[in-house]
């Protein structure tokens, strides 16, 4: 049978008799997909395997303990042959062509009336893919069918839905903006949507790759101003989902790290809306990470404290053992380095400035909280930035110059 002789299409068997002749491990896994589509499903063989007898056992599928019959195929809606034995196969397949019953042949696919896909399920979505009658080709192909469905590399957004339908929201975590620092789930979240609220330093170069009919509302917020005030956010969420959207609010970091998404589900959830929160790479640890700085290290720190740089640090931890990593903190860095320099860490505690994170623009300054400001100020260091406070500094690969010329041991 040629290939272009094959016609796809998805049966519904829900609630109607099909029958699979074979009781070995190839009818065993076709008994299976076949309750998962609801059919009522009767086995026909002498002899039965594990996993025959098992779903036999369940009541699952009614097992005639004996050979093929012809008419066995009374009121059936669909075969499936699986004995292994060819003439048997065969005998079956002709005597349903006989009935116009279609059945898929496991002896001979040459011959086969029809053919079992390779069947991958994402979500609401169902692949099947056929290979030439090749079934280790479909296997292969249908599993990379899945993860790009799975990573949110294929467009998953409906374009049909349910009158009525009602929307959702999710609190995606884009990571620290790099594109490829969103997790998995945030990723096929983005694919699915309808809507898109974003923020300024999430990962912008996903928007690229949206659907263009999904609509991008913008309502980033820069240093001493806020495009659009919280208020208005959580607003616009609730609107687009009542309209029956699937949202996205698209967030640098994790949502849930100083990005307000506590708010923003919760207000959600008081209109009855569905909120998903998909967590993201929050920026206070993976930024430093990039510029080769861990946040804790054996020997130099077992803990760390974030916190936002607008907020009091005295009731920080004193001592360089304790990394504190300040988020939005550019503007009262100078204060700040104060601060922690007298609470107990002196003034030649290291601290590393990580500007524009995994961007190309990224840029790292080093010094000690004594002259860090006046270094800062000098370098004109802007947000988006993170700052590192203690002794993991030094182990960064870019800290033993900038320290040697601090005076400051690296050993």
């Amino acid at each position: 049978m040629a290939v272009q002789d094959i016609y796809p299409i998805s049966l519904r068997l829900l609630g109607r008799p099909v029958l699979v002749v074979g009781a070995g491990p190839v009818a065993a896994r076709r008994a299976k997909g076949l309750l998962d589509a609801g059919a009522l499903v009767t086995v026909v063989a002498p002899e039965a395997e594990g996993g025959v007898r098992a779903l036999a056992d369940a009541g699952l599928v009614r097992w005639r303990e004996r050979g093929y019959l012809a008419g066995d195929l009374d009121g059936v809606w669909f075969v499936q042959t699986a004995t292994g034995v060819a003439e048997v196969d065969s005998l079956v397949a002709a005597d349903a062509e006989a009935q116009r019953i279609w059945c898929v042949n496991a002896s001979d696919h040459e011959a086969s009336a029809a053919w079992t896909p390779a069947v991958a399920e994402v979500d609401d979505v169902k692949i099947a893919i056929s290979a030439g009658g090749d079934p280790r080709r479909a296997a292969v192909l249908r599993s990379a069918v899945a993860v790009a469905l799975e990573c949110g590399d294929l467009p998953l957004r409906r374009h049909r839905t349910s009158p009525g339908a009602s929307g959702s929201v999710a609190l995606v975590g884009g990571g620290p903006g790099d594109p490829g620092l969103i997790t998995v789930r945030g990723r096929r979240l983005l694919a699915q949507a309808d809507v898109v609220v974003a923020d300024r330093l999430g990962p912008r170069g996903l928007l690229a790759d949206l659907d263009p009919e999904v609509r991008v509302i913008e309502v980033g917020k820069a240093p001493g101003h806020h495009l659009v005030p919280q208020q208005q956010i959580n607003e616009i969420l609730v609107r687009e989902a009542q309209a029956g959207h699937r949202v996205v609010r698209l967030k640098g970091g994790d949502p849930y790290v100083l990005g307000r998404g506590g708010e923003e589900a919760l207000f959600c959830r008081a209109q009855g809306i569905d909120v998903e929160v998909a967590s993201g790479v929050t920026s206070a640890v993976s930024v430093p990470a990039a510029a080769g700085i861990p946040v804790t290290h054996r020997g130099l720190a077992k803990a760390f404290t974030m916190i936002s740089g607008h907020e009091e640090l005295s009731n920080v931890p004193a001592g360089s053992d304790h990394t504190v990593v300040l988020l939005m903190g550019v503007g009262t860095l100078r204060r700040s380095a104060e601060l922690l320099a007298a609470n107990g860490r002196g003034p030649d505690c290291p601290v590393g400035i990580i500007e524009n994170g995994y961007g190309a623009d990224q840029r790292v300054t080093i010094g000690t909280l004594a002259g860090i400001a006046d270094q800062a100020e000098a370098a004109g260091v802007a947000n988006p930035a993170v700052i590192v406070v203690g002794d993991v500094v030094r182990v960064s690969p870019l800290a033993a110059v900038a320290l040697a010329k601090a005076k400051i041991s690296i050993d």
